[in-house]
């Protein structure tokens, strides 16, 4: 694991703006809200379904950042309390700039074994979830995007690789990100002209998270050895070293990221003001992963023994 690199973007760069996160008691939403507060924004408000968590997390962001970080119970999946929060977060701070939609439910399940309830569940957080806070949010954005003061209103879709182009254990999860990529291309194009833009992040396995902790667990590995007069059973546990050397095993940058730099990217999108429609990954390279057909070391040797190979392979005909 490396030490996340200082921040290359300015501390003022989000001066003046107000944010609301979902999902941003924890994790990935945590800390993109911190990243967004030490970078200039106002306030924020993060929701979530927990209310102690929140009051802990808003405490915590507060006290880290300096900047005011209240919170609203909210569950995404109910449009009147998507309202409700950003009605609380204009009363609270005067304002909406910014949205990150970021709340999300997973699991690892088998498609045979998945019920269409839990199916259903996952879309109706990620996707239905995506779609009524950014709805709910547009009169707000579309307000500030309007004020001479401030250009443009900005929602951020937390998206997700499991998709590209699958993932085992993953057909409900996989289903609902795509979805949310799509909204994020189709409010991109028709709220642009209302000066709102719509991108989209897409994480690969971000360390010490939730959503790696459930979507990777370490394993535990029986070994039973029998013996003319004894059987023996001996249990190994896998140290969080070992399962993060694993996982790293299939990203071409060899390691898993941080949070923060999944902050640092939603910083970027938040002030790349010409960038909409779009879905940046930041995932070392993990989704381009595919194990090598030949080991590292044979490359040379190996491609001069089949060039020739392949000089005197002649077609062959077979009679009709």
């Amino acid at each position: 694991m490396v030490t996340t690199k200082r921040s290359p973007f300015r501390s003022d760069a989000l001066r003046n703006k107000v944010v609301l996160v979902t999902g941003g008691g924890s994790g990935i939403g945590y800390e993109i809200t911190k990243q967004l507060l030490v970078h200039g924004c106002a306030g924020a408000v993060i929701c979530g379904r927990r209310e102690p968590f929140l009051r802990r997390s808003s405490h915590l962001l507060s006290t880290e950042t300096g900047q005011p970080c209240s919170y609203q119970v909210c569950d995404v999946r109910q449009p009147p309390q998507c309202r409700d929060a950003v009605a609380y977060a204009v009363q609270h701070f005067g304002q909406l700039d910014l949205v990150v939609n970021c709340a999300a439910g997973n699991f690892l399940a088998q498609a045979k074994e998945l019920s269409p309830k839990g199916f259903a569940t996952v879309l109706a957080i990620d996707t239905l979830g995506t779609y009524n806070m950014s709805h709910a949010a547009f009169p707000a954005l579309q307000a500030r995007s309007q004020d001479t003061a401030n250009t443009e209103g900005i929602i951020i879709n937390i998206s997700a690789t499991l998709q590209c182009p699958a993932t085992h254990w993953q057909t409900h999860a996989s289903a609902a990100k795509a979805a949310v990529d799509s909204l994020t291309r189709s409010l991109a194009l028709e709220w642009g002209p209302e000066q709102i833009r719509v991108v989209g992040i897409a994480p690969g396995p971000i360390a010490n998270t939730p959503g790696t902790t459930k979507l990777a667990p370490s394993t535990t590995t029986t070994t039973t050895t029998t013996g003319t007069t004894s059987r023996r059973s001996s249990t190994r546990h896998t140290t969080d070293h070992d399962h993060e050397a694993r996982i790293a095993q299939g990203i071409p940058l060899g390691r898993l990221g941080t949070a923060t730099e999944i902050g640092h990217a939603a910083v970027f999108l938040a002030t790349s003001h010409y960038t909409t429609g779009t879905t940046l990954i930041v995932d070392g390279g993990q989704w381009l992963y595919k194990p090598p057909l030949v080991p590292k070391h044979m490359v040379s040797q190996l491609s001069r023994k089949v060039e020739a190979q392949s000089r005197q392979q002649a077609p062959t005909t077979s009679r009709l």
